[in-house]
C-alpha cells in the first residue's frame, strides 16, 4: 500500500522582521557608504553606494510590494490591475539595475587592474556617475514592456483586479522576442561577462605580480614590503568577495532558466515538484543576493567595520546622555 506525501509548502509565519532586518542592514550601508569614509577611492564608493541603493530597491519592489502581499494581503490596494503591473515592472527594473551594476564595477575594477592607462581616464568618479545613470536608465527601459505584459484576471464595479500574463505572450512574436531577450541578458550574459573579466583580472594580477616581485627582487635583493601590491590585493579581495556572492547565488538561477528553455514539459504537479522547489529556490538566492553586500563590505573592509561599530553604538550613547 503505497502513502502519499502530503504537500508542503514551506513560509515564514511572520516575515516582517526579517524583511525589517534587512532593511536596516541595507539603509545602513548606504548611510556608511554615503559619508565616505570607509578609506576607498571615490569610484569606488559610488558603484558600492548605487548598489546598495538598487538591492535596496529590490527588497522594496520584489518583496514588500510583490511577494509579501500576494500571500498576506491577497485583496489589497496593490492588487488592483495598473498598481500589480506597475509593481512587476519596478521589481524587474530594480534587478536588472542592481545586476548590471554589479557587471559594471567588475568592468571598473578590471580596467583599473589591467589597464593602467585607461585607468587615469575611465576609473573616475565623474565616469561612475554616467556609468550608474546609463546602467539605471537602461534597465529602467528595458523593464517598460513588463508593464504592458499583463492584463486582469477581474472586473469589479469597474475596477480591474490582478495580473494575469497575456495570451500575446506565448504567440506573439514580439513578445516571445522580448522574454528571450530578457532571460538572455538577466542572469546568462551578466553571468557570463562577471566570469569572464573575473577570469581574465585573475590572469593579469598573477602576470603583474610575479614581474613585479621579480624586479623589486633584482634592485633590493631581499623580500620587502610592497604599498601597491597590498593596495591592489585590498581592492581584489572587495572584487573577487562581490562577484562570487553574485555567481553563487544566481547560478541556480541559470541552472533553472536552462532546465526550462530546454525541457519539453514544465509544468508543476505540485508544491513537493522538484521543478517548483528548483525555481523558488533559485529565487529566493537571486532576492538574497540583495542583502548580502553589507556583510561582504563588514567582513573585508576594516574601516566599512569601524564605520558600522559606530553607528550601531551611536543610540546607546545618546541614550545614555538623556539619562545622565
Amino acid at each position: 500500500m503505497s502513502v502519499k506525501t502530503p504537500e508542503v509548502r514551506i513560509t515564514f509565519d511572520n516575515p516582517l522582521p526579517v524583511i525589517l532586518f534587512l532593511l536596516t542592514v541595507n539603509l545602513m550601508a548606504i548611510a556608511i557608504l554615503s559619508r565616505g569614509r570607509c578609506g576607498l577611492s571615490g569610484c569606488i564608493t559610488k558603484y558600492l553606494l548605487s548598489m546598495a541603493v538598487t538591492d535596496l530597491l529590490v527588497i522594496i519592489t520584489a518583496v514588500l510590494f510583490n511577494r509579501i502581499p500576494a500571500i498576506y494581503f491577497p485583496g489589497s490596494f496593490l492588487y488592483i490591475t495598473p498598481a500589480c503591473s506597475l509593481s512587476i515592472a519596478l521589481s524587474y527594473a530594480s534587478r536588472d539595475s542592481s545586476v548590471w551594476l554589479t557587471v559594471a564595477f567588475t568592468f571598473d575594477r578590471f580596467v583599473a587592474i589591467c589597464y593602467q592607462k585607461l585607468k587615469i581616464k575611465y576609473c573616475t568618479e565623474k565616469m561612475a556617475v554616467v556609468v550608474i545613470g546609463t546602467v539605471c536608465a537602461l534597465a529602467s527601459l528595458k523593464s517598460i514592456p513588463w508593464y504592458f505584459m499583463h492584463e486582469p484576471m477581474f472586473i469589479i464595479n469597474k475596477v480591474p483586479w490582478y495580473c494575469r500574463v497575456k495570451q500575446a505572450r506565448f504567440t506573439s512574436p514580439f513578445w516571445k522576442t522580448f522574454d528571450w531577450l530578457d532571460r538572455i541578458l538577466t542572469p546568462c550574459t551578466s553571468f557570463l561577462l562577471i566570469l569572464l573579466l573575473n577570469i581574465l583580472t585573475v590572469r593579469s594580477i598573477l602576470a603583474a605580480s610575479k614581474a613585479r616581485r621579480r624586479i623589486r627582487a633584482q634592485s633590493n635583493g631581499e623580500k620587502q614590503s610592497d604599498p601597491e601590491i597590498e593596495n591592489r590585493r585590498k581592492s581584489i579581495i572587495l572584487l573577487f568577495a562581490i562577484t562570487g556572492n553574485f555567481i553563487l547565488l544566481w547560478i541556480t538561477n541559470v541552472v533553472q532558466f536552462g532546465f526550462k528553455t530546454f525541457s519539453t514539459d514544465y509544468q508543476f504537479g505540485s508544491f513537493n515538484d522538484p521543478r517548483y522547489i528548483l525555481q523558488e529556490s533559485s529565487n529566493m538566492l537571486q532576492l538574497l543576493n540583495s542583502c548580502t553586500n553589507t556583510f561582504i563590505y563588514a567582513i573585508t573592509q576594516r574601516s566599512f567595520r569601524k564605520e558600522l561599530t559606530d553607528a550601531m553604538k551611536y543610540p546607546f550613547i545618546v541614550l545614555g546622555k538623556i539619562i545622565k
